[in-house]
């Protein structure tokens, strides 16, 4: 390769590399695991700590968040990989909790770049396949006690099932992704079981899963641990809850930080998984109630301190938008909620929209900053147009407007991509003043 791909030459640094990485497939999206095993084999990666690798359509991150924080608190060094970012790519790394320095995913992009350009012909890569190889490659040199990958679309032609897990979660799954995954659950259900591996646990905390699912779990030979079955919890209150798995019990817990009625679902997952492997990476009770005390993830119905309050939740298909509306309706009662909504063009933009309409009353919809987005007058054109505040070009202005119109008893919920939550994220980060005003 020229000189100009040493990360020591002018401009070669973590943003360079993120547009190299764009340009090297034809498609943004090309599922397949030939292409990046080659470069996998190349590069000689491979991890020598207990993997867990988490898929489902909702609730991988907060899954991962649990495993990593327990973790943490048991003392260990975990390291993290999930996507998409909500701000700086760097958020798709963790090593201690923590997110990675631009500047030290740049050796490993130039490595994963020499390893594809090495092989004959040199490999396509496209950008997620090419960062994700980047980011494994930095966790498998940084002396990890345990590594959590949360996969980004499906699961059986991923990237980053090119890694063998010691443990696969499975989350909830629903219809998201349909082009690429197929038309109904069975379908995608089978996409999301390819992570599974012969004689390792798989834990299914969809309650009611996709047979293709159960039947690909007996065809390779996994352990199935199943929510309601092999692992289950309950409420005790509105306070404390209750775990129990194969091995391991955990009574009288607190109610995870994050907040939502999902995540007793989700952090029940989470132990499943510890207790499956438990003699590899033991925790105490101490430990668990630390990390789910300690487990957050922006954007997955955050509330944030202040008036109006405002709620960041990235639900971007039905399934996800119906459990944001039921969550909006436990937090009582809002004389006004205004919703700021961007979306990509292949979701279900009409059943999103069926499903929290009747909580909002003044919709302020935004355009975003990628091909995949639906078209803003579009987005509008599907709102009654006596609840339209008007059409705005990015998340943040339709943040500031709806703002700006709320009292402060009012309610503000930014929802429906990564990049709506993202964009307001970063206007919030970049203005200091308070909510109140």
């Amino acid at each position: 390769m020229p000189s100009q791909l040493d990360p020591g030459a002018p401009g070669w640094d973590l943003a360079r590399w993120l547009q190299h990485a764009e340009q090297l497939h034809a498609q943004p999206i090309a599922l397949g695991l030939e292409r990046v095993a080659r470069v996998r084999d190349a590069l000689g990666l491979h991890f020598d700590c207990p993997v867990f690798t988490v898929a489902g359509t909702n609730g991988k991150g907060s899954t991962c968040a649990y495993i990593e924080q327990i973790l943490l608190a048991a003392g260990y060094r975990v390291g993290l990989y999930g996507s998409p970012h909500l701000v700086a790519f760097e958020e798709r790394c963790r090593i201690g909790g923590v997110a990675v320095d631009a500047d030290a995913l740049v050796p490993h992009m130039l490595a994963v770049e020499q390893a594809r350009c090495a092989l004959q012909p040199a490999e396509a890569l496209t950008y997620f396949e090419f960062t994700t190889l980047a980011i494994l490659r930095l966790l498998a040199a940084s002396g990890l006690d345990a590594v959590v990958l949360e996969v980004g679309m499906g699961g059986r032609l991923d990237a980053v099932n090119v890694i063998d897990a010691d443990c696969a979660v499975i989350t909830s799954i629903a219809l998201d992704h349909t082009a690429f995954l197929g038309p109904d659950r069975e379908a995608i259900g089978f996409e999301k079981a390819g992570i599974l591996r012969g004689g390792r646990v798989a834990i299914v905390a969809d309650p009611q899963p996709p047979a293709s699912v159960l039947r690909h779990a007996a065809d390779v030979g996994a352990q199935l641990w199943r929510v309601g079955e092999q692992f289950g919890f309950s409420a005790l209150g509105q306070q404390q809850w209750a775990w129990h798995g194969p091995h391991l019990r955990r009574p009288a817990l607190a109610w995870p930080t994050m907040r939502g009625a999902n995540q007793l679902l989700n952090a029940s997952a989470a132990l499943a998984a510890l207790d499956a492997l438990r003699e590899r990476l033991p925790t105490s009770a101490r430990d668990v109630r630390q990390g789910l005390a300690r487990a957050e993830l922006p954007g997955r119905f955050q509330v944030l301190p202040g008036q109006p309050q405002i709620v960041l939740d990235v639900a971007h298909n039905p399934h996800a938008v119906a459990v944001l509306a039921e969550n909006l309706d436990a937090l009582g009662f809002a004389p006004t909620t205004h919703a700021v909504f961007g979306a990509m063009a292949d979701k279900d933009i009409a059943s999103m929209l069926a499903r929290i309409a009747p909580l909002v009353q003044r919709w302020y919809p935004c355009a975003l900053p990628v091909a995949r987005a639906e078209d803003v007058a579009a987005l509008a054109s599907r709102i009654d147009p006596a609840q339209l505040a008007g059409v705005y070009p990015t998340p943040a202005q339709a943040f500031a407007a709806a703002r700006a119109a709320a009292d402060t008893a009012d309610r503000i919920v930014v929802f429906g991509s990564f990049h709506t939550v993202g964009g307001v994220l970063e206007a919030l980060r970049g203005d200091r003043t308070p909510a109140t005003r």
